[in-house]
């Protein structure tokens, strides 16, 4: 297969363009045919306002000796691309039916893995299909009212179902663990450009439908999914898993599951089930993480910082991705970056308040959004417990709830600087910025974008000084990197508290735990930290389960 990279079209040229740049580069006659597809696509802004975008693509259908030997173009070579296979299975018989615990991306895939290959796992889910799970998630948002365990954290789809539903991942992709989840993700509805673009992603509104069918296809194949039903211990026997005890509703009796394995795909935020493996000495550890605030600025501001242009036509919103070091050596950095996105109450826990970003498909709000995080070490958790960071983390949410009195904290960068750097607060920042977001003085006031009830509030009360003093570090450096990033009027929203595990379940080259017959994976599991290397580690604990056990025969009975 012939590959080609850098071809660059201007943006409203689209891909229709490409066919005729592949022909001249290859030097075709007219009359040669052939086909071919778009492996990646990027935005070259280095010369903004002129913007191009940036295409690899692969050839078929040619003989390939030929072009080599006449085309002497560098950005042309010989490409091998990598084709997924799942393993050949084990000889091992499974007496039960595999379980999976948690249907974020981690549990969904491994379910829709192990279901296709003839396992019949049963996936558990404390939360709701993702049908009502998202109108649970509205009345919440709509009235404050929290259902602790179906919301924006728990339910079918996991965490990353109310996101941006970004796809870009850093994990190396060796065996086309990733291709293949972009694949299934397409097959389950998501767009087909999601499997070329530098910087995927699907959006809430189409992330919904795709799990709703990844859902279908397991049950397609013999697999199960129980909602509103929660893993309330371990059964171990001789250091084995040999059941777990669940529970269905708030109300529900415990009952008896036996099983001989269990894929632990519980997601960052279930720390009851943390405290529960802590007690049945799954050997776990406390790991590092980011805390920090949601930043909101104009979407045209982006636009024109990264492009040069407000409002550009034919190309994406813009988005960024910044880092700086503090003075103290701790990692300042943005994540998980909103185009046209929303800050949402991400909230699981009654009395305690932590925010998240989303985006729909479209990425049409007027502001963007992201996380500017201050990296944190169990140094800082004021104890070696494996769950210190999860109690660093309650603490930092019951502060956000009690300033923002149950509602999202908003405050203005400007009053938020001078809190934190001692000065004097009379308020004349909030009040200038008061005046800009009514147009009274310029025409860059804005207002906050929330899923959620919001108030302005002392958002700086939330965080210990020193993280306050390197997140303003931060923002102070970034502001030298895109104009208005630190102006006092940037609108800041706390807490952002759950970008990645607290804990990391610890496991072997087999991928179990101690506990055999155990499975940890996903972010939840402190394996991944996304929606795509969470798929990625799903698939591979899948695959770890293949290798040991043979498929269920479907006549068998429950």
């Amino acid at each position: 297969m012939i590959q080609i990279s850098q071809i660059k079209v201007r943006p409203e040229q689209g891909t229709e363009a490409l066919g005729k740049k592949i022909r001249k580069i290859l030097k075709l006659s007219e009359q040669e045919k052939f086909q071919w597809q778009v492996v990646k696509s990027s935005i070259d802004a280095r010369k903004k306002p002129e913007i191009f975008m940036t295409y690899t693509v692969e050839v078929e259908g040619l003989d390939e000796r030929a072009v080599m030997k006449r085309c002497k173009d560098k950005s042309v070579s010989i490409a091998k691309s990598v084709r997924y296979q799942f393993p050949p299975c084990g000889e091992k018989e499974l007496r039960h039916r595999p379980v999976i615990v948690g249907t974020g991306p981690a549990g969904l895939f491994c379910g829709y893995m192990l279901a296709c290959h003839g396992y019949r796992p049963i996936l558990l889910e404390r939360g709701l299909q993702v049908e009502e799970r998202c109108k649970a998630v509205e009345h919440f948002w709509e009235t404050g009212m929290l259902d602790t365990e179906c919301n924006v954290q728990f339910g079918e789809g996991g965490a990353g179902t109310f996101s941006d539903g970004k796809l870009n991942t850093l994990v190396k992709d060796k065996e086309g663990r990733n291709r293949e989840a972009l694949r299934i993700l397409v097959e389950a509805g998501a767009p087909e450009r999601i499997l070329y673009e530098g910087k995927p992603h699907i959006g809430t509104d189409i992330l919904i439908n795709v799990v709703k069918h990844m859902r279908q296809t397991i049950l397609a194949h013999g697999g199960e999914v129980r909602f509103g039903t929660k893993l309330e211990r371990l059964v171990v026997r001789d250091g084995r898993v040999a059941g777990a005890i669940i529970k269905q509703g708030a109300d529900g009796k415990q009952e008896l599951m036996e099983t001989d394995v269990i894929a632990l795909a519980i997601g960052h935020s279930a720390r009851d089930t943390f405290q529960m493996l802590y007690e049945s000495q799954a050997p776990m550890e406390a790991k590092a993480f980011a805390v920090g605030l949601r930043v909101e600025h104009p979407q045209s501001q982006v636009n024109m910082c990264q492009y040069g242009l407000e409002r550009p036509k034919a190309l994406p919103p813009a988005s960024y991705k910044l880092t700086a070091q503090s003075e103290n050596g701790r990692s300042v950095y943005t994540f998980c970056m909103c185009p046209g996105g929303y800050v949402v109450n991400a909230s699981s826990e009654a009395g305690r308040l932590a925010v998240n970003g989303m985006s729909y498909s479209e990425r049409d709000g007027v502001n963007a959004n992201s996380a500017v995080v201050v990296s944190v070490s169990p140094e800082d958790f004021g104890s070696s417990h494996p769950l210190a960071g999860l109690a660093f983390q309650r603490k930092l949410e019951e502060k956000a709830y009690e300033v923002g009195q149950g509602k999202i904290p908003v405050e203005f960068y400007g009053d938020f600087k001078q809190a934190v750097e001692g000065k004097e607060q009379a308020g004349k920042n909030r009040e200038r910025a008061e005046q800009e977001q009514a147009g009274k003085e310029g025409e860059r006031g804005y207002t906050p974008q929330n899923k959620g009830q919001w108030q302005f509030a002392p958002v700086h009360e939330i965080m210990p000084d020193a993280l306050n003093r390197a997140f303003v570090e931060g923002m102070e450096a970034f502001g030298q990197k895109m104009e208005g990033f630190a102006s006092e009027g940037t609108l800041l929203s706390g807490i952002e508290s759950r970008t990645s595990s607290p804990v990391r379940i610890l496991r072997d080259a087999s991928g179990q735990s101690a506990i055999r017959g155990l499975y940890p994976c996903g972010e939840g599991a402190g394996y991944a930290g996304g929606i795509t290397s969470a798929a990625m580690d799903g698939i591979r604990t899948a695959e770890r389960i293949a290798e040991e056990y043979r498929p269920i025969e479907m006549e068998e009975t429950v």
